[in-house]
């Protein structure tokens, strides 16, 4: 017995750490409850009279020095840890970052993109700050044109020629001046306007327009693309075009889809009608495509647009208009399970 005592003391005075839960191996193995330690003591009465003091003199040995070497290795763990908090501890884990979110309008914004991938429609973009030429009289609205009064624009102070753009149908003609038909394109982008700042309006704001050209394009056509565009973002197939009036197209239509009278939020946002104004759109102006330099005999086209916060605020029930542009982490947190 006083042999495996022995041995033990030599095991304690070998014993190295690398690290601190080697220690706490080490500290139960001999002074836990059921450790090594305890084990000795209950051996102790079946020790022999004369052999007793000796064997309570190498328990003590071998406790003191277990508790020793434990704090002694500790301290040589933190010393280390001191030197190497220098550059930090390489060999740690990474703090998880916390991962941002996509914005609702960017979100928006990429999902209807994708659906028009499907059909054909390629990206087009172009300038914030356009010339009087490609922001209206090239879409049919010459100087002095009424219909200009029907978007109150941003001019540059320094150039009266140039304005910050009130649509992207600058795009599109800017597209159909450097390609010829047949033209599929999609113009997404950030237009600005100068009105006053509330719930349902803003002075910023950001449109699709989309513009399809070729020989024979029809009214038929347009009407079969905005039913699969409904049919794939918001899953409503039924529309209706109501006569309208935009000056680069003839006809004109606004576009509504039946949101139905399901809940009481239907009824608030359709006014009880179950329809819901989502974009305009019509046949493409024969002058539109001349001042393009394309053969208006030839071919025809039609052209649609879609407001992106509004289409945003239907699928995510979003009241103000505001929360898109005022940065609240707390709103926009709420988007990081979609991140497409």
């Amino acid at each position: 017995m006083l042999g495996r005592v022995k041995e033990l003391i030599a095991e304690v005075e070998e014993f190295k750490a690398k690290k601190v839960v080697h220690i706490e191996e080490f500290r139960i193995k001999f002074l836990g409850k059921k450790g090594i330690m305890n084990d000795l003591f209950r051996e102790f009465k079946n020790v022999e009279p004369a052999l007793k003091k000796e064997f309570g003199q190498l328990l003590n040995e071998l406790k003191a020095k277990t508790q020793e070497k434990i704090d002694s290795a500790k301290e040589d763990l933190e010393s280390s840890d001191d030197a190497k908090s220098v550059f930090g501890d390489l060999t740690r884990p990474a703090e998880p970052l916390d991962l941002g979110s996509r914005h609702p309008i960017s979100i928006v914004r990429n999902r209807i993109v994708e659906i028009f991938n499907r059909i054909g429609f390629v990206v087009s973009e172009g300038p914030e700050i356009e010339d009087d030429w490609h922001n209206f009289t090239a879409l049919n609205l010459p100087e002095y044109h009424p219909a200009r009064d029907m978007q109150d624009t941003f001019f540059v102070q320094t150039n009266p020629d140039e304005l910050l753009r009130t649509h992207t149908s600058s795009v599109q003609v800017r597209y159909m001046e450097d390609h010829k038909p047949p033209i599929r394109t999609i113009s997404p982008g950030r237009v600005f306007r100068n009105e006053a700042i509330s719930a349902r309006a803003h002075c910023i704001f950001h449109q699709v327009e989309g513009l399809y050209i070729d020989e024979n394009v029809s009214f038929a056509d347009l009407k079969q693309t905005l039913m699969y565009f409904s049919k794939e973002l918001f899953g409503k197939s039924k529309i209706r075009l109501r006569p309208s009036y935009f000056p680069f197209t003839e006809p004109s239509a606004e576009v509504d889809i039946y949101w139905g009278l399901e809940t009481e939020t239907d009824y608030r946002i359709t006014k009880g009608t179950g329809w819901l104004e989502i974009g305009g759109c019509g046949m493409v102006d024969p002058n539109v495509l001349k001042n393009a330099n394309i053969d208006a005999e030839k071919y025809s086209g039609f052209a649609f647009g879609f407001g992106v916060e509004r289409i945003a605020m239907l699928l995510y029930q979003i009241g103000d208009i505001r929360h898109f542009f005022e940065n609240d982490v707390r709103f926009l947190e709420q988007f990081k399970a979609d991140l497409k």
